[in-house]
């Protein structure tokens, strides 16, 4: 099989479907893509890859859609999203991509918001949650599943009708695809948000190209390489990073779901994955969980190692002694990790919000370089990455600003941007584009950050989020959030106080570790609401707050918590489909308990004593 035909590196891709000549050119693989069917690994060439797609913008121009018209899919990843994508983006189609686990009332919003013409669904399941909100949706006209379902159209009907008109469309394609102008809209994205209905956001095939041929360059993974892809591709960081894949030639496989990660890591041999710091901070509690496990010489060999990790130094400067123990810990334990992952993890990619840099530290330390980026879905979406090797990283920061991408500060510190990447405005809102991008043509992100050593951007806060105290102190809540989700204790925490005295926190319980502890303790419950509220645990869980508040200024240290019994999820409502926390959402939920931490008088009382 020949991997690499010619050598045309700097091929030009303007517009995003560029990339499927590309690949007949630069790139002629087996396994351009691939998914697990039947517990099969199913591969895709370069050709399928450029048929299917073919075949999909033939099928829809038979069937009457046209430059302009949207379309959405609701699915997982698979290798059928990427064909409908390209089927849809080299014709002018629109594509509309939705998360699969948001709200009823929000796919309501997005589906008639965007004019939807049609709509391709993965699953039954998926199907059955949608039918009733489609059937009130007047502009669409057609519904498709991946999946084969009795009642509903089939994607293949697509390809069918594709292949059927191959002769009728396909020099119009051929027009179409001529015609379509690098500044024209590829696709419609509807941002989560964490308050209100989500914005769809405009990106342009300039937009997402400039962002991926810019992150190409600090990629270090090539042809010969291939990567698991788990996060959504309904969001722009994965497919954003898709599409590189795809310009560097790397094959894509895709995961069958979270839970099989591992192992579908290990029978492929992935050489990468991209993940959001969440994901990995469970991978590396499931670790720490394993070495607690061991007994003896065997789990202090383990910890030593991981201390040994934890210290770890970009370029050697930790000096000749560390690095000879290092030595020591890799070939002791940090390669029995690598090869937990598959054994052949050389970069691991990480966005979507904070990466505590201890994270970062001890995978470099083991062999697997994490490297931490930042962006939004308005900057389609890289504003600044840490590259893949010194001096162009350092921990703690989301790394250099981008080639063609500018950055500059406002006077309270809010990051603000211009560039290529830039959004083309939300959708049908005109006034909200004026408020986020100003007469300048810079975007206000809504982070705060600063620049450190002239060259690294670090975030320090979200600019909305960040509250004051009635003693007039500031607070940043999401620094110190940062801190307390580093303790295997804790899934999700949120900081409060604004107007109040003192900072308190909502936390929700790693409810898997917190079991595995009440065993070993021998603490009996019958569920997690009277697990969370026995003497034992809220004394387990004061003492991780204790060392934590050890390292925060006194108005920063958390005074008083209350434990949830609930784990926070994109599906429960506390966090967006980014797993980001909707802070009026858990501030509603909890408000008796906010109440009851505050002191407030209860309804009909007029204590007010605090």
């Amino acid at each position: 099989m020949r991997t690499l035909l010619i050598h045309k590196e700097n091929m030009e891709v303007t517009r995003i479907f560029d990339l499927l000549e590309r690949y007949d050119a630069l790139y002629q693989k087996e396994d351009v893509l691939a998914a697990k069917e039947n517990g099969v690994w199913v591969k895709y060439s370069h050709q399928d890859y450029i048929n299917y797609s073919n075949y999909f913008s033939y099928g829809l121009l038979s069937m009457g859609f046209k430059r302009g018209d949207k379309v959405a899919t609701v699915t997982n990843n698979r290798p059928e999203w990427n064909f409908a994508d390209m089927g849809m983006l080299q014709i002018g189609v629109v594509h509309v991509p939705i998360y699969p686990t948001i709200s009823t009332d929000e796919y309501r919003h997005i589906l008639n918001h965007a004019d939807i013409k049609a709509i391709i669904i993965s699953d039954k399941n998926l199907y059955g949650k949608l039918k009733t909100i489609i059937e009130s949706v007047k502009t669409i006209k057609r519904v498709f599943t991946f999946n084969e379902i009795d009642e509903v159209e089939n994607w293949s009907a697509i390809i069918e009708a594709g292949k059927m008109n191959q002769e009728k469309y396909k020099n119009e394609v051929i027009k179409i695809r001529q015609d379509i102008d690098p500044d024209e809209m590829a696709t419609l994205i509807y941002t989560s948000g964490t308050t209100g209905s989500s914005k769809g956001v405009m990106l342009s095939h300039r937009n997402i190209v400039s962002n991926f041929i810019s992150t190409s360059k600090i990629q270090p993974l090539d042809h010969r390489h291939k990567i698991l892809s788990f996060l959504p591709l309904c969001h722009i960081y994965e497919r954003m990073v898709n599409y590189k894949f795809q310009y560097k030639g790397i094959s894509i496989y895709y995961a069958e779901n979270f839970g099989t990660i591992p192992s579908n890591l290990k029978e492929i041999k992935a050489d990468g994955f991209n993940t959001v710091p969440r994901l990995l901070e469970r991978v590396f509690d499931k670790i720490v969980a394993k070495g607690k496990e061991l007994t003896g010489i065997k789990k202090r060999i383990f910890f030593w190692a991981m201390n040994l990790g934890l210290k770890y130094e970009l370029n050697g400067a930790n000096g000749p002694l560390y690095e000879a123990q290092l030595k020591i810990a890799d070939k002791l334990v940090f390669s029995k990790w690598r090869e937990a992952l598959g054994g052949q993890v050389k970069i691991i990619v990480s966005g979507g919000s904070a990466l505590q840099p201890r994270l970062a530290r001890v995978f470099w330390a083991a062999g697997m370089r994490v490297i931490e980026g930042y962006g939004l879905t308005e900057t389609s979406p890289v504003i600044a990455v840490n590259h893949a090797k010194w001096p162009d990283i350092k921990f703690g920061t989301v790394g250099p600003v981008l080639e063609n991408v500018e950055v500059k500060f406002a006077e309270d510190g809010e990051i603000l941007t211009k560039g290529p990447n830039l959004m083309l405005g939300y959708y049908k809102d005109l006034e909200y584009t004026r408020n986020v991008v100003d007469e300048d043509g810079w975007f206000h992100t809504g982070d705060v950050g600063l620049l450190e050593d002239g060259k690294f951007l670090k975030i320090t806060d979200r600019k909305k989020e960040i509250f004051k105290l009635s003693s007039g102190k500031y607070v940043a809540p999401q620094m110190i959030e940062n801190k307390f989700k580093e303790s295997i204790f804790i899934e999700q925490i949120m900081v409060v106080g604004e107007n109040e005295k003192f900072a308190s926190a909502l936390i929700s319980p790693n409810l898997e570790y917190l079991h595995s502890w009440a065993t070993l303790h021998k603490i009996q419950f019958r569920e997690n609401k009277e697990l969370v509220n026995t003497k034992e645990v809220i004394t387990r869980y004061q003492k991780e707050v204790d060392v934590i508040n050890k390292t925060l200024g006194e108005h920063e240290k958390i005074k008083r918590f209350r434990l949830v019994c609930e784990e926070w999820s994109p599906l429960s409502g506390e966090l967006s489909p980014t797993l980001k926390l909707k802070r009026s959402f858990i501030y509603n939920k909890y408000d008796h308990i906010l109440r009851e931490i505050y002191r407030y008088p209860k309804d009909g009382e007029t204590n007010g004593n605090k």
